[in-house]
């Protein structure tokens, strides 16, 4: 298999030895940043028990909310793929834009025309110094694999995400797709 290399809109693939992290135990995360000052991308499959109107009452809509990562989590950061109605949007990769107008989005939410299909909603962001990055990947924490799941990557059907990579990368990889998340209770 042809090594992918880290770079914005790549997608960084949990190794299954990454026992025991809650953030990145069998994290899949988009990267939507790579460059010389550092590495930014978001958790897609680790959903936190709260909605997005939980979080601001003045939004009407009930969206899941995933924990992008285990910086600023106290920050609430979204992915989309409607640039053409969000103002100061950022161009991940094949169709999925990063942050915008936040008060833009919930005026949107609110009359209806944001459904919650076309965005995702993260408290927090998984970032490294590049170094720091390399230095993982150098030991076996992570592999790189490309975005195949554009089309999906903003609906609620991204749960099974490292599963479906783990079988996809094969070999021993595919052996880890059916383990329990902790191995003791194998």
């Amino acid at each position: 298999m042809k090594q992918v290399l880290p770079e914005k809109g790549k997608l960084l693939i949990s190794e299954p030895s990454i026992i025991g992290d809650d953030s990145f135990s069998r994290s899949v995360i988009l990267l939507t940043e790579f460059n010389t000052e550092g590495v930014v991308g978001f958790i897609l499959n680790k959903p936190l028990d709260c909605t997005l109107d939980q979080l601001i009452p003045e939004i009407s809509l009930k969206l899941e909310v995933y924990q992008g990562g285990p910086v600023e989590m106290d920050n609430l950061y979204f992915l989309h793929n409607i640039p053409h109605l969000i103002p100061n949007s950022h161009l991940i990769e094949d169709g999925i834009y990063w942050g915008g107008d936040f008060n833009v989005v919930s005026a949107l939410i609110n009359c209806g025309t944001i459904t919650g299909n076309e965005i995702k909603f993260f408290l927090g962001y998984s970032g490294w110094e590049r170094s720091q990055l390399e230095t993982e990947l150098d030991g076996n924490s992570w592999v790189v694999a490309k975005n195949t799941d554009s089309k999906e990557l903003l609906s609620d059907n991204m749960h099974d995400i490292w599963k479906r990579n783990m079988k996809t990368l094969g070999g021993a990889y595919e052996l880890w797709s059916n383990a329990p998340e902790n191995p003791s209770y194998n």
